[in-house]
């Protein structure tokens, strides 16, 4: 209680008698689970995001051509020198989402790619934006950047997290009402009587403020206790009304609302935060479309518009960010399907390897395209049923 008492005083709301601190207590809990509760539903949200584009793997292309160079070992590996690309691009989300109208900014510092836990943008109409006052760890960057020499990402103008909030913050009074609601059901009340209040002053009065400030508490609060009563005095317990086991279900759907709003703000299946194992397979893809693609094209183009540029780009050195490892391939479940694509010749062994998370083969073979005889092209079927031609 003292840390309470300390925290009230610092508020403006101490000195307090110990009823009114114990109502501010009650008050303070569940401001802070309100508080919980909200951080929980953006952390879920966050997590997601961050651990699905962990999954991807950023391609680059030299001269139209997939290698495997510094680029691809900076985003892929290692970063910086306290980093791993997975810890990267976990800083970097957390840091787009929690204030999406400010953004991220990730700056190159002697080759190490750094995002910045803080930063002031003077931005400009005609002229480049400019970055000043970057802060990197217990690091304060004493020059300033231009544009074009970083990486700043945005995903809109607005606020999407203080919506959230606002909309939360009327939203959360069902909750409150709903807890209070299901404390008082469980809790014991009962009505306690007596003849005469003792005089002020004498041990008897100071036994009966005592019994009326401790003891029935404690025994109220106490698993097995007794409740000793002098002559007089009479206790009667208030009959308990029956409730079903569905109580705290209500509350915890008024939680999974929450979820469901932050989901929604981000473009993310409700049901992957709410932890619904049901028609998963549709809400990975309704999050794939419209939360992970568009935040991984918005980092793809970013990158090749400032560490490529127009001209680098028009002879083929790019950087691409391949979604698709992102789902979990069962193998057994698409070897018919892995058949199609090969037998289609629309993909090698090895790109089919790759997408299965597997090793690729060091043979020509593996890189050659296959198709089956039964394919054939439009020009020799007519030719075939025209009686031309071999049968």
């Amino acid at each position: 209680m003292s840390l309470l008492t300390w925290l009230a005083t610092k508020l403006g709301y101490a000195p307090l008698s110990s009823t009114s601190m114990q109502v501010w207590v009650d008050e303070y809990a569940l401001l802070v689970g309100d508080i919980y509760i909200r951080e929980m539903a953006f952390l879920k949200a966050a997590n997601l995001i961050s651990k699905a584009l962990s999954k991807c793997e950023f391609k680059t292309y030299l001269s139209g051509k997939e290698v495997e160079g510094r680029e691809h070992y900076l985003w892929n590996i290692e970063p910086n020198k306290n980093q791993n690309s997975t810890e990267f691009l976990q800083q970097l989300v957390h840091r787009m989402l929690r204030n999406p109208s400010k953004g991220a900014l990730v700056i190159e510092h002697n080759g190490q790619l750094l995002v910045a836990d803080d930063f002031v943008k003077r931005p400009y109409a005609l002229y480049e934006d400019v970055f000043e006052q970057v802060i990197v760890k217990d690091f304060n960057f004493s020059r300033t950047w231009n544009q074009s020499e970083v990486l700043y990402f945005r995903i809109c103008d607005t606020d999407i997290q203080r919506v959230v909030n606002g909309l939360y913050e009327s939203y959360s009074k069902l909750i409150t009402y709903s807890m209070n609601a299901y404390q008082k059901s469980r809790g014991t009340k009962g009505v306690f009587k007596y003849d005469t209040i003792p005089t002020g002053g004498t041990e008897e009065r100071k036994a009966f403020d005592a019994l009326i400030n401790e003891k029935i508490k404690a025994w109220l609060n106490g698993d097995n206790a007794a409740l000793p009563l002098g002559r007089g005095q009479e206790w009667k317990e208030l009959e308990h009304k029956t409730y079903s086991n569905e109580s705290t279900r209500d509350i915890r759907a008024l939680i999974d609302d929450v979820s469901d709003f932050t989901a929604n703000a981000y473009g993310i299946h409700p049901a992957l935060l709410r932890g619904d194992v049901q028609s998963i397979g549709e809400a990975l893809d309704y999050t794939l479309t419209f939360c992970i693609d568009p935040m991984a094209d918005l980092i793809a183009e970013e990158i090749n518009r400032k560490r490529n540029g127009y001209s680098a780009m028009a002879s083929g050195t790019y950087t691409k960010i391949d979604t698709k490892q992102i789902k979990h391939v069962d193998l057994l479940s698409v070897a018919t399907s892995i058949d199609k694509l090969i037998g289609s010749g629309s993909f090698c062994i090895n790109d089919i390897r790759g997408l299965c998370g597997e090793e690729f083969i060091d043979e020509p073979w593996a890189w050659a395209h296959f198709m089956t005889k039964n394919y054939v092209s439009l020009d020799e079927a007519l030719t075939a049923l025209s009686g031309g031609g071999e049968k």
